[in-house]
């Protein structure tokens, strides 16, 4: 019988099981600022994910946009509850919540306009920051169960940003 490597459900998605493990190894010890600062800034981003994509379902017009923003609500769930995980066992306490400031102009717009901004905003530009923030994280983090779950989750974010620059392209084709 063969035995077979775990592969996770979604392809990135190791990153719950690396926390949740590698940090109840070492519940003890603390962040370093940049690690601390990664956690911090990737909860934000996570967390406006959610927030602007739940908005997504309701206010745009465009089915692709739609369900780019379901995809992104199922994957940045996922992230959003290894780092509360991270967070909670490094003594960090409850996580930031979402730009405030982006989730509020999206919520007075519909349709083409809010399908503008979420692609333009919170797809592609959001997920360009994610990038660069895991892929900072991953090459530079001190904590070695941060800095493994960076490189893992990074794949998937680097997935999200192309999907979303698809969809920015196919919208301007169609506007």
């Amino acid at each position: 019988m063969t035995i077979r490597p775990f592969r996770p459900l979604v392809r990135g998605f190791v990153l719950p099981a690396l926390l949740v493990v590698g940090i109840a190894a070492n519940a003890d010890t603390t962040l370093s600022p940049g690690d601390t600062q990664f956690v911090e800034d990737a909860s934000r981003a996570g967390a406006t994910e959610i927030a602007a994509s739940k908005l997504a379902l309701a206010n745009a017009s465009d089915p692709q946009v739609k369900k780019f923003a379901q995809q992104m609500i199922a994957d940045h769930t996922k992230i959003a509850r290894s780092l509360d995980v991270a967070a909670s066992h490094k003594g960090l306490g409850k996580p930031p919540g979402a730009d405030s400031a982006l989730v509020g102009k999206l919520q007075g717009l519909k349709g083409d306009d809010f399908d503008k901004l979420y692609i333009d905003e919170v797809a592609v530009v959001g997920h360009q920051r994610a990038a660069e923030l895991f892929q900072k994280e991953s090459e530079s983090g001190k904590d070695p169960q941060l800095k493994s779950a960076a490189a893992h989750a990074l794949p998937t974010i680097r997935h999200h940003l192309a999907m979303a620059q698809q969809l920015a392209n196919a919208h301007k084709g169609s506007s």
